[in-house]
């Protein structure tokens, strides 16, 4: 770990080692424009057997891990979770952690960004404001299709996005951090119905629960595959990216290979020079690869003795209040374990068409 300069930023990232070639192309994009912030890893994971981890993660100032950020039952709390609640639920208890090092601002940015031009114009609005969100959203759709596509999704997940955060270290700033770790340690889950989507939904309030937030509408910041039907990318005369005129500061790229190509693909439309970025990153993606990993990798995607945790043993985990009391240690094998109370109780859980993992 490394500590700078008092009125030092501090930035973070919180992924697992199948996003660990996404989490370099952010990290290498972040040192271009801004060589003089400190840089972590929240890494979401243990390494595969045979890596050697400091140098896996060396490009980062510091790693730390959940069991450092001072978590209740850490190992069961974390049981209750897939891999992209999991690395969502410990942002804003990191968040609090970088304060309490006493970074004058602290950033969150999602392992699949790249940025593309300093955000110095948003840390400046950290000077006057608390804390500096991003919504997903920044001009209406002018056609149904698009308004279910992007609105109402948005409605649905959080009307900001929060691969992206920034707050500065005062009082509010810090209640913003607190609140929102104690309500990802409550709940963090991807639960539509229920009025929850894993960290996003809460943030819906933080405008009417917080002094001091600053709500970024620059056309430039959080590009994504949910908002290109509002936002045209073009090069200047001076050869930089810039959408609707402004800056391309951060470009978000979700999903990549998946319905991120799809929403890309229908929205994108006549722009190429979306499709340039967007080919540019998975070219980045196989660049920055690290021998080692196996596809769709997840430590805690297993229990013990190899056998594959399936999302609905641990739905059934956090929903039983009795069972979480009880077992200490969920990912263990044999007598005594969950996994054998599940191998009696709820054999169908464990049969190879119900298992599995997702990795983020």
């Amino acid at each position: 770990m490394s500590a700078r300069s008092a009125g030092r930023i501090a930035c973070y990232t919180s992924f697992s080692y199948a996003y660990l070639s996404r989490a370099r192309i952010l990290v290498a994009s972040l040192r271009r424009h801004h060589p003089d912030w400190e840089l972590w890893a929240l890494m979401i994971d243990e390494p595969p057997e045979g890596m050697d981890e400091a140098a896996a993660l060396a490009e980062f100032d510091g790693v730390v891990k959940p069991a450092d950020l001072n978590l209740t039952r850490t190992e069961a709390w974390l049981f209750k979770h897939d891999v992209v609640e999991a690395c969502t639920a410990v942002k804003g208890a990191m968040m609090a952690h970088l304060l309490a090092r006493g970074a004058a601002k602290v950033v969150y940015f999602d392992p699949d960004i790249a940025v593309f031009h300093p955000i110095t114009d948003i840390l400046e609005k950290l000077d006057t404001f608390s804390i500096a969100l991003t919504p997903h959203q920044i001009a209406p759709n002018l056609t149904d299709a698009a308004v279910r596509d992007n609105e109402i999704t948005s409605l649905l997940y959080g009307v900001f996005n929060l691969g992206f955060a920034a707050v500065r270290n005062d009082a509010n700033g810090r209640d913003f951090a607190a609140w929102w770790a104690t309500q990802l340690y409550r709940a963090c889950y991807d639960e539509v119905a229920s009025g929850i989507f894993t960290d996003q939904k809460y943030c819906d309030l933080v405008p009417a629960l917080f002094d001091g937030v600053t709500v970024i509408r620059d056309p430039g910041c959080n590009v994504a595959s949910w908002n290109l039907s509002r936002r045209a990318i073009r090069f200047d005369t001076q050869a930089r990216l810039v959408v609707n005129g402004s800056p391309l500061k951060f470009y978000h790229f979700t999903k990549i290979g998946g319905v991120g190509d799809l929403m890309t693909e229908r929205y994108a439309g006549a722009n190429l020079e979306v499709f340039e970025i967007w080919q540019w990153y998975k070219r980045q993606v196989v660049a920055k690869s690290v021998p080692g990993i196996p596809k769709r990798y997840w430590h805690y995607g297993n229990f013990a003795d190899g056998t594959p945790i399936p999302k609905e043993a641990r739905v059934l985990f956090r929903r039983r209040a009795d069972l979480y009391a009880y077992f200490d240690h969920p990912f263990a094998a044999g007598e005594g374990s969950y996994l054998a109370w599940l191998g009696r109780e709820h054999p169908e859980m464990l049969i190879p068409e119900a298992a599995g993992s997702q990795a983020a």
